[in-house]
């Protein structure tokens, strides 16, 4: 495919209009010769020499001293004068002399070396490498020389260029050399050039960065060495940032699914705006096509505009709009994207926006072709924000703009992005934004409060996954556990955030998931979770559900139920489904089901909640013959679909014993709403709340590489549907960066406080679930309050436990006989239901 070119000629007539001073080349013959900077007690005789070819005119050149810690610039010197002949080869040194204790003494620090026009010929240091923060040499990563002085250094000594040849590269530094500042070193020899120094290749003939590019996903060059003329349009070089830059042609071809913008894997000294000639080796490394072992780049020209942004939108579609025919260009959305996912914010500084919020597929669409095609387009649909960094564990994390990440400030699942500029990229699997714009960040996602009780329900059931609560061996000791944290000082923070979650719900009732299965007694987590929220609320105001079993199967991981006595009494025994009652329930892959009755003490309903953890989509279940069949429903669904089967049948077969006509499915099941074991559960006459009363387009409780959903559920049997007055999702963890969390691994030590706060959010990686449900006075289970349920009262006069047709619920007092004192309290329930103030 041909691919067009700017001319020779025009690159020649260009250099000669700007000059022969406005050329630069890959070889450095003006440079910096010998440099001392510390020596045993107080610093003397510091100085930096400045070696090049006699005739080289310094006036305008500085010496631009730099502080590694922080990058700034300290100390400008200016050169001047004529180099001489001081070698009989044509080459000669100047040098600048500092008072005592002038050049700091590294780890690291360092040097710029700036030419008349302002343009940095070399950027030096010693004792390692670092970014300059401002002056002539900022953000360009310095070269360390690769040997250094000490405060045992003799006084008299220099680092020193020593061996034979006409510019920087022919040598290489020494150490415990004599000072020899003003003259050429010991061990160096300068060779006279033949004829005038060789000029750059600017103008030579360069392969067009299209024709590299090429119009598929590998570039048809791959391996061999080009040259490429193009103008550098950021700036990320150095090993804490990509350690590269990136250029594009300003006239492209006419082939619009090949790119007109190239990564360039290079330390050389270049700015924005420069128009340079490289030499270099094609290569495809993490997908990205780009220029690597580069032997030489030749600024052309400085300041020029760059290339205009192209737009792009988001979802790209593979055709027309594909990203790949911008990989390496400098891009424009213009469009307000929407935060995804900032799993890797703190880890790698970076986080995913789509234009919309994506859901993962099976939550709104059927497995199989339907939920495949979905993946497609959230595919499509998604761009990774990077910080313009290779850094692991950034500190400080850049997003969100201006001030970064902080408890204060986060950025969560839902916000917005807009003015997005940069580069777009193509590494790790993702097309991704390198910006080289500052964004502005929308926080139209904010973090919201603890839902407040219904006023119309009398009983509040929460269902919430605590992330793997492990607390050792109950007294300190015996981390790390098998799960969960890893010390005692990374449990106490887990334990505050989850303690001020579940006391600002104030829940009737939890059930709990990935709790550590380790029996009930005082030095349990369950216990030590209940001591914590009873120590929070001043009281006892929490207690747990002992089955009666050390363990509930064999598992890590169990599930559980905490409960306020004051508001839910627990009703007779607790019950376990397990592989004993149904042989389709393989508690082998999914943790038993628990269900409890309690008495609401309010209303006076029973309510039968069996709470759940399934197996879940990335486990093994070859050994079963179960694995993933590529339909969107992961690992596990077979092994899944038949606990839900299980489970219906033996919730219909009243395992608590109690007879009572409420029940409520809570809990992770492991499956979003589209899949097979929720399908079980609904055509065994269960209602999915979230479904119903939010919308499954609508509703997430979990966020899984970029796509939200719910795997936790809240289902209630046909008779309990008209009992549930409120649903909620308190969404205060799948939206946070994990990076808030109570771990202490890869964080700096300002980070391990600064970016911790004992509060709810991400204090799991699931959102909790509440369910508010019962309306005092209720009796004919309408769901309401009125003559109706008077009359059922009236019937029940009289009526005690041993007669045939007592209602339970009637009997307020507990007493066993429905009397007078319990119609003074039902009549409360029907004035409260009238002013919708229900009594708690």
């Amino acid at each position: 495919m041909h691919k067009s070119t700017l001319q020779t000629s025009c690159l020649f007539a260009l250099s000669a209009t700007l000059g022969l001073s406005s050329l630069a080349q890959a070889a450095t013959p003006v440079f910096i010769n010998e440099i001392h900077y510390d020596n045993t007690g107080t610093d003397v005789g510091e100085a930096i020499e400045v070696a090049g070819a006699a005739g080289t005119n310094l006036v305008g050149w500085t010496l631009v001293l730099y502080n590694g810690n922080g990058g700034a610039s300290y100390d400008t010197r200016s050169l001047s004068g004529t180099l001489s002949d001081q070698s009989g080869s044509g080459y000669g040194t100047t040098s600048v002399s500092y008072p005592s204790n002038t050049l700091q003494n590294g780890s690291p620090d360092g040097v710029a070396l700036v030419d008349s026009t302002g343009r940095v010929v070399q950027f030096l240091s010693y004792e390692g490498a670092f970014t300059a923060s401002n002056g002539p040499a900022a953000g360009m990563t310095s070269v360390d020389i690769g040997v250094d002085q000490s405060s045992a250094t003799p006084t008299g000594m220099s680092l020193q260029l020593k061996g034979s040849g006409n510019q920087y590269e022919h040598f290489t530094w020494h150490t415990a050399s004599a000072s020899s500042f003003g003259n050429p070193n010991t061990g160096q020899s300068f060779a006279a050039s033949s004829g005038n120094p060789p000029l750059s290749n600017c103008g030579q003939a360069a392969t067009p960065i299209g024709s590299i590019q090429g119009s598929g996903a590998v570039s048809p060059f791959e391996g061999s060495i080009h040259h490429v003329e193009a103008v550098v349009t950021a700036d990320f070089r150095g090993s804490s940032n990509l350690n590269g830059f990136f250029v594009q042609q300003i006239q492209g071809d006419a082939d619009p699914a090949s790119s007109e913008g190239l990564f360039v894997q290079s330390s050389a000294l270049i700015r924005v705006g420069d128009n340079i000639h490289i030499i270099g080796r094609v290569d495809e490394t993490f997908g990205m096509t780009r220029l690597v072992d580069v032997s030489r780049v030749d600024v052309c020209a400085s300041g020029l505009a760059l290339p205009t942004e192209v737009d792009v939108q988001l979802p790209f579609d593979g055709q027309a709009n594909n990203a790949e025919f911008w990989e390496g260009m400098r891009v424009r959305l213009p469009q307000a994207l929407i935060v995804n996912e900032n799993f890797n914010l703190g880890r790698f500084g970076e986080f995913v926006v789509s234009s919309t919020r994506r859901f993962s597929p099976t939550q709104v669409a059927a497995p199989g072709l339907a939920a495949i095609d979905m993946a497609d387009a959230n595919r499509l649909d998604r761009l990774v924000i990077d910080d313009g960094s290779n850094q692991q564990n950034p500190d400080p994390i850049t997003y969100p703009q201006p001030n970064g990440l902080s408890t204060s400030n986060t950025l969560r699942g839902g916000d917005s992005v807009t003015g997005a500029t940069g580069i777009l990229a193509f590494d790790f699997g993702a097309f991704r934004l390198q910006p080289t714009e500052s964004l502005a960040f929308n926080h139209t996602h904010p973090r919201p409060p603890a839902p407040a009780a219904d006023s119309r329900a009398s009983l509040k059931v929460v269902s919430f996954n605590v992330l793997n609560y492990f607390n050792g061996n109950g007294s300190g000791g015996g981390f790390p556990t098998a799960r969960g944290a890893s010390n005692v000082q990374e449990f106490n923070r887990q334990r505050d955030k989850i303690i001020a979650a579940i006391t600002a719900m104030n829940a009737d009732i939890v059930g709990l998931m990935e709790i550590e299965n380790d029996g009930y007694a005082a030095s349990s987590a369950i216990a030590d979770l209940v001591n914590g929220l009873n120590q929070a609320a001043g009281r006892t105001a929490y207690a747990f559900i002992n089955p009666g079993a050390s363990r509930i199967g064999s598992d890590e991981i169990a599930v559980g139920f905490i409960y306020q006595p004051a508001k839910a009494r627990p009703l007779g025994a607790a019950a376990l489904l397990d592989r004993t009652v149904d042989s389709r329930f393989d508690d082998n892959k999914n943790r038993p089901v628990l269900a409890q009755t309690f008495v609401d003490r309010v209303s006076n309903k029973t309510l039968t909640v069996a709470v759940n953890h399934l197996k879940s989509k990335g486990s093994a279940c070859d050994d079963v013959n179960d694995p993933d069949t590529g339909d969107g429903q992961g690992n596990c669904n077979l092994t899944r679909t038949r606990a839900a089967e299980a489970m219906t049948t033996w919730l219909a077969s009243d395992p608590t014993r109690q007879n009572s006509s409420h029940t409520l499915i809570i809990g992770d099941l492991n499956s979003y709403a589209q899949e097979d074991p929720i399908d079980v559960l609904k055509a065994g006459g269960y209602e999915n709340l979230l479904e119903t009363r939010i919308g499954n387009q609508i509703a997430y409780s979990f966020v899984f590489q970029g796509a939200a959903g719910y795997l936790d559920y809240a289902l209630v049997n046909a008779a309990t549907v008209a009992q549930v007055k409120a649903v909620n999702l308190w969404p205060v963890n799948a939206d946070e960066p994990r990076t808030l969390d109570y771990n202490t691994e890869f964080k700096t030590p300002a980070q391990i406080t600064g970016f911790y706060a004992p509060d709810p959010y991400r204090s799991s990686d699931h959102d909790p679930i509440l369910v508010h449900l019962f309306v005092p006075g209720d009796l004919d289970g309408d769901g309401d309050v009125d003559d109706l349920d008077a009359g059922v009262f009236r019937s029940q006069l009289g009526r005690c436990t041993n007669r045939a047709g007592f209602n339970r619920e009637a009997d307020y007092d507990g007493s066993g006989c429905v009397q007078f004192a319990d119609y003074r309290i039902w009549y409360a329930h029907y004035q409260a239901y009238l002013t919708q103030d229900t009594p708690r």
